[in-house]
């Protein structure tokens, strides 16, 4: 590359001549310009004449610099002005991403790391059916609490639970969340506007002793280790997630408790051993602390409760007829019935509050419909005051 040289005609600009590349008839040049900025020569380059840059450009490019430095107007320096437009067209492509684009290309694949599959299924399914076809072509920026509510009817009107509406609702909460971790969208979560589908979601269905006893003998019969998960849940009021995470050094077999943890609310808590829960344990252990009590065929950490309970639930008639959801028999349904046992017991419900692990009093007083044995007995024993009242001689002052 030869050495700079200054333009003649024009100050402040300069150039360098390829030595062998041709623009034409002359030799490619590549143009920069010299000037001062807060009392320091600064000199920057601009680009060649074959891409379509002259000495009359640089000179022009070089009088609107001195003139924004003059006046205080404009960008001083070819960095500023070069910031400047990629700031413009970064806010163009922001203000032109529209869902689909956003939730294809960065959310989505983010899901599929961290989430299970069957989470990203259903949450593929509600983009693909619900989602998209309303707001799918929009720019992120453009998408209003009103789009959100057709959504919402859509999926009422074709008869799709309240709950189901509520958990599409989420996966657009959590696309717009990501978008503003990201700087690719502000301002408030148009999902915080709209008002959430509210209904009684909470599972009613207990299993009677003796349905206990149909269901534990046909899982030991079919899948035997479902059987100890499904007898720990019951007799200890365990999640399928809790059970899933077990491990062998969360278990005191003298002491005869579990430590649960990673559990849904966050926080720890002990689980008590029946003798069925320690003999079980016992039999199928111990292992390493580390080691998980319960693993798939692979011996890997199990992801969700097989199709078995499922088909046994089936075959034992225990959903023949019910189309409430709540009234349906499912692994959950081994938790509530040992809630309900406790409940049914006397037990008082902040106790059951704390072997269940929820996080407030308000989530298990569902089950107080159950300990109405004792109210009754209240009322029965105050109106039997009340009679008594009223029987006793009532004396006239004169």
């Amino acid at each position: 590359m030869s050495k700079k040289q200054k333009s003649k005609k024009y100050p402040g600009v300069r150039y360098r001549q390829h030595p062998t590349r041709r623009h034409g008839v002359k030799y490619d040049r590549y143009y920069f310009i010299r000037y001062s900025l807060n009392g320091k020569g600064r000199e920057e380059g601009l680009g060649w004449s074959s891409e379509g840059w002259t000495e009359q450009k640089a000179a022009l490019i070089l009088a609107e610099l001195k003139q924004a430095k003059t006046t205080g107007k404009g960008e001083a320096t070819l960095r500023e002005r070069r910031d400047n437009i990629r700031a413009k067209k970064e806010q163009e492509r922001m203000n032109n991403l529209t869902f689909s684009e956003f939730f294809t290309q960065t959310y989505f694949p983010q899901a599929l790391q961290n989430k299970t599959e069957k989470t990203c299924i259903r949450e593929e399914n509600f983009f693909r059916i619900w989602i998209s076809p309303v707001i799918g072509s929009r720019p992120l920026n453009k998408i209003s609490p009103l789009h959100l509510e057709k959504i919402k009817k859509n999926m009422g009107d074709a008869g799709r639970a309240p709950r189901t509406i509520h958990y599409c609702l989420a996966v657009i909460r959590q696309v717009f969340n990501l978008a503003k971790a990201l700087n690719l969208y502000v301002g408030d979560n148009p999902v915080s506007k709209v008002k959430k589908p509210t209904a009684d979601n909470k599972r009613m269905r207990y299993l009677s002793d003796d349905e206990v006893n149909i269901l534990l003998a046909e899982l030991k019969k079919h899948a035997p280790q479902l059987h100890d998960m499904a007898l720990l849940s019951l007799q200890t009021g365990m999640r399928a997630g809790e059970i899933f995470n077990l491990t062998w050094g969360n278990i005191d077999l003298d002491e005869g408790f579990i430590m649960v943890v990673d559990t849904k609310a966050k926080r720890n808590r002990a689980a008590y051993l029946t003798e069925d829960i320690k003999a079980m344990l016992e039999r199928r252990g111990p292992g390493e602390p580390t080691e998980l009590v319960f693993t798939d065929r692979n011996g890997q950490k199990i992801r969700e409760i097989t199709n078995t309970f499922s088909r046994v639930v089936k075959d034992l008639g225990f959903n023949d007829g019910v189309t409430d959801s709540r009234q349906r028999v499912c692994f959950h349904t081994l938790r509530h019935t040992f809630a309900s046992r406790l409940v049914q017991m006397g037990t008082d419900l902040y106790v059951v509050k704390e072997l269940l692990g929820h996080s407030t009093i308000a989530m298990t007083e569902r089950y107080s419909h159950l300990s109405d044995g004792s109210r009754r007995e209240a009322i029965r024993n105050m109106e039997k005051s009340l009679t008594k009242q009223k029987n006793k001689k009532v004396i006239k002052l004169i």
